[in-house]
């Protein structure tokens, strides 16, 4: 198979889809591996590394979508690249088409098979390779709200963990994945006061249990989120459907009853976002905006600001993905790897996966149905 790797051109994202030793694993079983120029440069990988593994260097990523049979990215194709999508063409990426129907509907025009990381699941409906991204946009989640806390990013000028004397920051996250566990550990371990939502009371006794009761923790309804948002001083939203669009809990009303300066991170932006007032996506050049004296940061790719730890950490767990669809073909990997086929979303125009179709407004069809036309 010919599987290309083109520059990501989403603002400020420097992530690549394969570090050289996942090129070199392809190779070596065969296939040939199209890489664009410069397109590993931002997380540390020159052309000749990659070259040095066996792939193709290619000056233009117009020509390189054009002939390959498998790209593999990291964040989902923007308008620019929509027309460089091929008949037959599989795409392997983040998708989160919930958030961009446009896209879905593109994918589903272009008749490509399309494959998202996040949806792809392993046992008890886990999400192997999203959460090594989640476990990172967790900790930068606390990272950045401490810093956004500071007058200097026009916060309150809350210190996380206060001094003697002067109490820590409340630091309020809403949903106990691994997000917001990663983002707990952090906020514990800078001394902030935390209470942490969720709908399922078994994952709220696991969570208090992991933490040896250092959390507050609460069922998470609007009840509760009315009583919480408006004393916290740094907000973290992280919520997620596999496939859907995150529901938006946080209303403009629990905003307006926030704290001037009060900082609100909503790291489910990339599948529309849980609060009410973030109307927009924002990036890592130009992360915050203030609404009702809030500060809200609203950037879809967090990890993209630590290129090389998240590349390694993607690419770790995708790569073996990618070759296994590269030495098989699509049909026959769905067909033998459950986890693999739950990553389809679309295929040669149908909607395969049951949450994104109904994100998107469109007919779900089960995958082996499309399979046997094929």
């Amino acid at each position: 198979m010919i599987i290309g790797v083109p520059k990501e051109i989403k603002e400020d994202e420097k992530r690549v889809s394969l570090v050289p030793s996942g090129v070199q694993m392809l190779t070596q079983s065969g296939h040939r591996v199209l890489v664009e120029n410069d397109a590993g440069v931002g997380a540390g990988f020159s052309d000749e590394e990659y070259r040095q593994a066996g792939a193709e260097i290619f000056e233009s990523g117009q020509a390189l979508w054009q002939e390959a049979q498998m790209i593999v990215k990291v964040k989902e194709p923007l308008p620019g690249e929509y027309q460089l999508i091929q008949e037959g063409q599989i795409i392997l990426t983040f998708l989160h088409l919930a958030a961009v129907p446009q896209l879905a509907r593109v994918l589903a025009e272009k008749k490509a098979v399309a494959v998202a990381y996040e949806t792809i699941e392993g046992a008890n409906r886990s999400l192997p390779l999203l959460e090594p991204m989640s476990e990172i946009a967790g900790r930068m989640a606390t990272q950045i709200g401490a810093r956004l806390l500071e007058s200097t990013f026009g916060g309150r000028g809350v210190l996380m963990g206060g001094v003697p004397g002067v109490p820590p920051a409340d630091v309020v996250i809403i949903g106990g994945g691994t997000v917001g566990v990663t983002a707990t550990r952090v906020a514990i371990g800078m001394g902030a006061q935390v209470t942490i939502l969720d709908i399922n009371s078994q994952r709220l006794r696991e969570i208090y249990r992991l933490f040896d009761g250092r959390i507050v923790s609460l069922m998470s309804n609007s009840y509760s989120l009315e009583r919480v948002v408006q004393y916290a001083d740094l907000l973290i939203g992280a919520v997620l459907l596999p496939g859907g669009r995150a529901p938006r809990l946080v209303t403009e009303a629990m905003v307006k009853t926030m704290k001037p300066g009060a900082v609100i991170i909503d790291v489910a932006i990339d599948q529309g976002g849980i609060v009410e007032t973030i109307d927009r996506v924002t990036t890592h050049s130009n992360p915050t905006y203030s609404k009702h004296g809030v500060l809200h940061y609203a950037v879809p790719n967090m990890p993209g600001a630590v290129p090389r730890t998240a590349t390694f950490a993607l690419t770790n767990v995708t790569t073996g993905f990618v070759l296994e669809l590269a030495n098989k073909g699509y049909k026959a990997a769905f067909a033998e790897n459950e986890m693999l086929a739950a990553g389809a979303n679309v295929v040669h125009g149908h909607f395969v996966h049951p949450a994104v179709a109904e994100a998107v407004n469109m007919d779900y069809t089960p995958l082996n149905r499309v399979l046997q036309q094929f």
